[in-house]
Order: C-alpha cells, then sequence, then structure tokens
C-alpha cells in the first residue's frame, strides 16, 4: 500500500479534511492553474477521456471529484440526459456553479456536496462514473473505488484521469523538475496556499499508477480494465467496467 500524503504534514486533521482546506484555499484560483501549469493540455485530457465513453452512450453520468466541473462540462460531449457532479470542496463547487450558470446549463448539470468514499446515491444508478485528477486524493482509495462500483449500473463504466510518473529517460529528468521545482513555486505564487502544489508533486509521487492501480481497480470489481499512457506518460486514463 502506498504512503498516505496529506497536504499539509504537521497538522492533525484527516486527509480528506486536508484535502477539503486545500481546495477551498486554491479554488479561487484553481482554473488558472490549470490552464497555466499543464500549458493548456488539461483540456485535450479531459476530451480524451471522455472519448472512452463514447461507445456506451451514457445519458446519467456522476463526475466525482468534479472541482470547478470541467470534467462535467466536458461531458457534455456525450449527449447525457444528465451529468451529476459532487466534491467536498464547497468553494469549488461554487466555482463550477458559477460556469453552469454562466453558460445556461443547471437543467443538465447539478453540483452536490459530498465523500466521494461515502457516495449519497442508490446501487445501479449511474451508467458512467468519471473522475479527473481526484482519485489520488481518496483518503482510502480501495474504499472510493468499491463505492464507484457499487453505484454503476452493470454493463456501466468508470473512466479515471490521473497524474503519473513519464518513464522516458529524455523526459523524466525535466518533468521531476517542473513537477518538483517549478510547479510549487508557481502554485504558491499564484494560489496563495505554499502547501497545495507542493502536495501535488508527493501525493503523484506515492500514487499507485500503472499496473498497481489496475490491481485496485481488479479488486473492487471492475471488468475489462484498460490503462493509455498520455502526454510522454505525465497523464493516464483508466477504463473499467461493471
Amino acid at each position: 500500500m502506498s504512503k498516505n500524503v496529506t497536504p499539509y504534514a504537521d497538522s492533525t486533521a484527516t486527509k480528506k479534511q486536508q484535502v477539503t482546506t486545500m481546495f477551498n484555499n486554491i479554488a479561487w484560483r484553481y482554473d488558472i492553474l490549470n490552464r497555466l501549469l499543464s500549458l493548456g493540455i488539461d483540456k485535450i485530457w479531459r476530451k480524451k477521456t471522455i472519448a472512452t465513453l463514447q461507445a456506451i452512450k451514457p445519458q446519467l453520468i456522476l463526475d466525482i471529484a468534479t472541482g470547478t466541473a470541467d470534467l462535467a462540462l466536458a461531458a457534455l460531449a456525450l449527449n447525457p440526459e444528465k451529468i451529476i457532479g459532487i466534491d467536498i470542496s464547497e468553494d469549488m463547487l461554487a466555482k463550477g456553479r458559477e460556469k453552469i450558470k454562466r453558460k445556461k446549463l443547471a437543467h443538465k448539470i447539478e453540483l452536490l456536496q459530498g465523500d466521494s468514499e461515502q457516495l449519497i446515491f442508490e446501487d445501479n444508478k449511474f451508467d458512467a462514473v468519471t473522475v479527473a485528477f481526484g482519485v489520488r486524493n481518496f483518503e482510502n482509495l480501495d474504499k472510493g473505488l468499491k463505492e464507484i462500483f457499487r453505484v454503476l449500473k452493470p454493463g456501466g463504466q468508470c473512466s479515471i484521469l490521473e497524474f503519473s510518473k513519464p518513464k522516458s529517460g529524455l523526459i523524466k529528468p525535466f518533468y521531476n523538475i517542473y513537477t518538483k521545482n517549478i510547479t510549487p513555486k508557481l502554485g504558491k505564487w499564484i494560489s496563495g496556499d505554499d502547501r497545495a502544489y507542493t502536495y501535488l508533486h508527493d501525493s503523484v509521487q506515492a500514487f499507485p499508477e500503472g499496473e498497481a492501480f489496475i490491481k485496485h481497480l481488479d479488486q473492487a470489481g471492475f471488468k475489462n480494465l484498460k490503462q493509455k499512457r498520455v502526454t510522454f506518460g505525465t497523464v493516464t486514463i483508466y477504463q473499467g467496467k461493471k
């Protein structure tokens, strides 16, 4: 089991409480930082993640750790009847609701505050579940994955986008310098939180990526498991069916 890295090492709060505080702290600059730190590629990653669901034509989608609703908005490309986003950070959700209201999409996307590891929904409810950069923040990874499996309909699909570490000897040194040294400094300067983007690096390093994460999905009950590394292996898209 990987080390359960937390945003604020000197805090006695649980990881879940710390993650909530962190995202509340950076919500006001979260979207700007996403675009800047990913050089705008995060939009492409989300589109690729949503594209993995095209074949099943989901009508009801749950977006876990929805944050400011970027992935939920991207999922509109599938023309579903309804998308529900859930997140523990109310400040992040407030930013997401502003976007949805501005785009006049409240009839399509609903954002709710809630715990990804104790979902408020009944069994076998959703055609698809999506998560972008959220499972890494689960306090109990296996519990969160089992909850995703529980709320999926039989035959439903989960598509997860998460950071990973590039394997290429050419890319790896530059990636490490960027994520360990440059990203935290930019993150602190723009968001005002001096730990949020250090935590980003630390949590990516600790996350059981690739085949190790596939094993967690398998243990949660998922079948037809797939993974696809994108952008030199800096992110991976995982797929599994119920």
